[in-house]
């Protein structure tokens, strides 16, 4: 006889729910092509469905609504397109002039190489150039992976819209589904995950879009002030950056750190940098997310971290992206579950005064058993 469920030891059913997910991180990983274009196609889809309910209400068929909503969006995105194209196109100009002053800056390492590790020139230079030669070697596979990414990415564009045409068109026969699945007895906690889970991504992609404008624009003046040229680009690349938690700001800084090391000679503007852009992403952190986000999205930092990573490891940068709201989903699925109503503790970051004073009941009444 089968036991049942709730008669299973924590430890097999901890098993079970390891295993679950180990599941789901392998058919990510071996379906990244299907399920990153769906993923983004669902995010533009709870974006635009505002929209699309605001055109519906007007009167005006499902169909040409959407229409019209992913032509807004279309606009929207073409603008951002061609303002990034403007100043990247800036940066690529002086791209020889950039290198000729990296190459000084190379040549200046080798010597204090040189100097303080006592490394010949003609030592480093074959290092380099066994290096390199291991790099041409493998040159075939970068082409060919090269191409492989150029298509996949022209199979996003193509599918994206598509995706998210049809997601917001069988948007009341996939809602259908979902109570369908399930029994009458939990209809409600299913409309709590819904209903839950449209206004966090609302709010988050709505909050987040605010918050990187306003990035954006700090960055870029407190870079013009310094005099740092392509301030703009770089502003705008750190707020795109900072969607990623942590690692953002950091790849940001450092990239910007070394090109100001081809444009000035000066170390405070470097330190001008460093200053500017880790102050503007502490107000952003501290002050800037919790009031323009909202508390819809309420993970902590260390999961935040532990997100981005898995989900760069599992499907490379668009899982940089893709993680916190997975993980603020999967928050939102665990409130509404007893069994793993924990879990959904372990991921937020409530720590109030109420666990603080649970916490200390136990320490208390552990101290007081020790004693007697």
């Amino acid at each position: 006889m089968i036991p049942h469920q709730n008669d299973l030891p924590y430890y097999i059913k901890l098993c079970y729910k390891v295993l679950l997910l180990l599941l789901i991180c392998i058919i990510i990983r071996a379906a990244q092509s299907i399920v990153v274009p769906l993923a983004f196609s669902l995010l533009l889809a709870f974006l635009l469905l505002p929209i699309v309910e605001f055109f519906e209400k007007r009167k005006m068929p499902s169909v040409l609504s959407i229409i019209l909503s992913l032509l807004t969006a279309a606009g929207v995105i073409g603008i951002v397109i061609y303002f990034l194209s403007t100043q990247i196109a800036n940066f690529v100009d002086d791209i020889p002039s950039i290198r000729t002053h990296l190459e000084e800056h190379f040549v200046s390492m080798q010597q204090w190489v040189k100097t303080h590790l006592h490394i010949s020139m003609s030592e480093q230079n074959e290092y380099l150039t066994n290096a390199a030669e291991k790099i041409k070697a493998s040159s075939t596979g970068y082409l060919s992976n090269t191409f492989f990414s150029i298509t996949e990415a022209l199979m996003f564009v193509i599918l994206l819209p598509i995706y998210t045409f049809l997601i917001l068109y069988y948007k009341d026969l996939i809602r259908r589904f979902f109570y369908s699945v399930f029994k009458k007895e939990s209809h409600e906690k299913v409309g709590n995950v819904i209903s839950a889970s449209k206004h966090m991504v609302r709010n988050y992609m709505l909050g987040l879009l605010i918050e990187m404008g306003i990035v954006a624009a700090a960055n870029s003046v407190g870079l013009m002030i310094l005099g740092i040229q392509y301030a703009i680009f770089f502003g705008v690349m750190a707020a795109v950056l900072n969607v990623i938690p942590y690692i953002g700001i950091f790849s940001a800084t450092l990239f910007t750190v070394l090109i100001t090391l081809t444009t000035s000679n000066s170390t405070g503007d470097i330190i001008g940098v460093i200053c500017i852009m880790y102050g503007i992403h502490m107000i952003d952190v501290n002050i800037l997310m919790p009031r323009i986000v909202g508390s819809k999205v309420r993970i902590n930092a260390l999961i935040s971290l532990l997100g981005v990573v898995i989900g760069g490891a599992l499907t490379g940068l668009s899982g940089l992206f893709l993680s916190v709201p997975a993980v603020a989903f999967v928050k939102i699925m665990c409130d509404q579950i007893d069994d793993l109503k924990p879990w959904g503790l372990l991921l937020g970051d409530d720590v109030t005064t109420s666990h603080k004073r649970l916490y200390q009941r136990i320490s208390f009444k552990k101290k007081v058993a020790k004693k007697e």
